[in-house]
């Protein structure tokens, strides 16, 4: 007679669990194999990081953005000094050029690009004067508040945690209600199922606005952050922006049937706005044949926004193209979701 021991059937059980389940298999294997392949392949042969550099508009500006365009990797433009400033501060470029008799080089000293591109520039320029350092330079570092990248990052970070906790608060919930079988209880209720679809996104709101409070009042306290946008249009923002992540995880969470599926869809949504969407630099960087694509992505227009009320003190009519492709995806999402939403399996 065979004998069975507790440890080997129990084991054995689960790994015939995992192998009969087609979508833990894909996500616990072949998604990582696919991200791999994926960002070999972009990240191959990589060419040498682009340095960006604005000189200001002046007599000498032409002569000074010709000799930098020589470098392989540096990308220069001329704009007047206001521009530049904006630029600077906005992440979109890593120093700026003055020439008003010696030659200034503006920059965040907190910032490693900018440190390294002012060394990579100056060298040029001392170069195409035949070295010896015979131009005059003096350095101008950018650390008033506004200015920094610690103010460019808050509002970033911001966005991020807005669409982490949207799309997390909302779809793992319900995927988790689901494996429970707490949703089956619900369909003899006499509720509709936009009821609990809206229920779900309005308790996304009320977290909302503690996450703003702690977040920007963090960056206020501990980082001397300005903020010159109204509180009110702030607010909007996140009121759209948590609308617009709640939907993409009404929708993500639609039909999950497992807690691996849900958290392996939910990685691949967020992905692209992760790497994309700048978070950490202006999303200005990436190629021009990537821009149609980034500029659609939900996280992009809220971080621009966020950005420009924050730290520029724009009015949210002047936002009214990134708002609606935000309101778009949420409008969108919610719809899809209310049609595909599956009680349980």
């Amino acid at each position: 007679m065979k004998k069975y021991h507790p440890l080997n059937e129990l084991l054995l059980a689960r790994v015939r669990e995992f192998v009969r389940e087609p979508e833990a298999l894909f996500w616990v294997y072949g998604f990582p194999l696919l991200l791999a392949v994926g960002l070999g392949i972009a990240f191959r042969n990589q060419p040498a990081e682009k340095i960006y550099v604005d000189v200001e508009q002046s007599g000498t500006a032409a002569t000074i953005a010709q000799v930098l365009r020589r470098s392989p990797g540096m990308v220069v433009e001329i704009h007047a000094a206001d521009e530049c400033r904006n630029r600077l501060r906005l992440g979109k470029s890593s120093l700026v050029v003055r020439s008003d008799g010696a030659t200034t080089f503006l920059f965040d000293p907190t910032r490693s690009e900018s440190v390294l591109a002012r060394q990579r520039v100056d060298d040029l320029l001392q170069r195409a004067a035949g070295r010896h350092d015979p131009i005059a330079t003096r350095d101008e570092h950018l650390t008033e508040p506004g200015a920094r990248y610690i103010d460019f990052l808050v509002p970033g970070l911001l966005g991020m945690n807005l669409m982490g906790s949207g799309m997390w608060g909302v779809g793992f919930v319900i995927v988790d209600m689901r494996v429970r079988k707490l949703l089956k209880r619900f369909v003899a209720t006499p509720m509709k199922r936009a009821d609990f679809l809206w229920s779900m996104m309005g308790s996304r709101l009320v977290f909302m606005i503690p996450e703003l409070v702690v977040v920007l009042g963090a960056g206020a306290l501990f980082f001397g952050i300005m903020i010159k946008g109204n509180l009110f249009a702030i607010l909007a923002l996140g009121f759209l922006g948590a609308v617009s992540f709640s939907g993409l995880g009404l929708l993500v969470a639609s039909r999950a049937q497992r807690i691996e599926t849900v958290s392996g869809l939910m990685n691949l949504v967020q992905l692209p706005m992760w790497l994309l969407s700048g978070i950490f630099f202006s999303a200005d960087r990436f190629p021009a044949a990537l821009q149609p694509f980034i500029q659609s992505l939900p996280l992009t227009q809220l971080n621009n926004a966020l950005r420009a009320v924050i730290l520029e003190g724009a009015s949210l009519q002047s936002q009214a193209l990134g708002l609606a492709i935000l309101a778009a995806w949420g409008c969108v999402s919610f719809a899809c979701a209310l049609r595909w939403f599956r009680w349980s399996s």
